[in-house]
């Protein structure tokens, strides 16, 4: 194959992530509702049955389904069953930045509108309880901040022999902040508060 023939495969080509194939897709959404002292951020706390990290709280949401024609599909999908909600009152639906995780996932977040939060009849199966907090008060509580460090622990047999510095290479410890709000008897953290994190930061951009 002649080069033109390569360079005509890549500019048709669609570019993703590196290895992007081998990660776990996932949709989340960050409900809003409207009540009488104003916005209200929607959170779950996951039942108590689940296997997978019962009683931590959580916004809605699941991994992508080859039905799913996008990851927001998804995301309303998901917060439909979870909350026993029609689709159609989840509205307003806007993507975030979606995150590549050090876990092997990539997670899609999204924000949007709940009308009639009256009809949330949650799925008991998933989920435990609901509860809101103000917009307003994250405002004037932010979050305490840990960091989150990597270790890096290549196998028994690794061939340091083949690299630089072997053994004693210096390699590039990775680390992450870990947000933790709290709101009355709650806790609200880990890729939850990082998603509550981001969603602020962008809602001041414009203030």
């Amino acid at each position: 194959m002649n080069m033109k023939k390569w360079i005509d495969r890549l500019s048709a080509r669609q570019p993703g992530i590196l290895g992007g194939d081998r990660f776990s897709k996932y949709a989340v959404l960050l409900p809003l509702i409207e009540k009488e002292d104003g916005v209200h951020v929607l959170f779950e706390i996951r039942s108590l049955q689940l296997r997978r990290q019962p009683g931590e709280i959580c916004f809605p949401g699941g991994r992508i389904d080859a039905i799913d024609a996008n990851p927001s599909e998804t995301a309303i999908r998901e917060t439909s069953e979870e909350l026993g909600i029609a689709q159609e009152l989840i509205h307003s639906v806007q993507p975030l930045d979606y995150m590549v995780s050090p876990f092997g996932t990539i997670i899609y977040p999204f924000v949007g509108i709940i009308s009639k939060p009256d009809e949330i009849k949650p799925n008991p199966n998933e989920v435990g309880e609901i509860f809101t907090v103000p917009l307003d008060y994250f405002e004037d509580h932010k979050p305490n901040v840990y960091k989150m460090h990597f270790q890096i622990k290549p196998e028994e047999h690794f061939p340091f022999h083949l690299i630089a510095g072997g053994e004693n290479y210096n390699w590039q410890v990775r680390k992450m902040d870990e947000y933790f709000y709290h709101f009355e008897d709650k806790v609200i953290w880990g890729l939850t508060a990082r998603v509550l994190y981001h969603f602020l930061e962008v809602m001041n951009e414009y203030k």
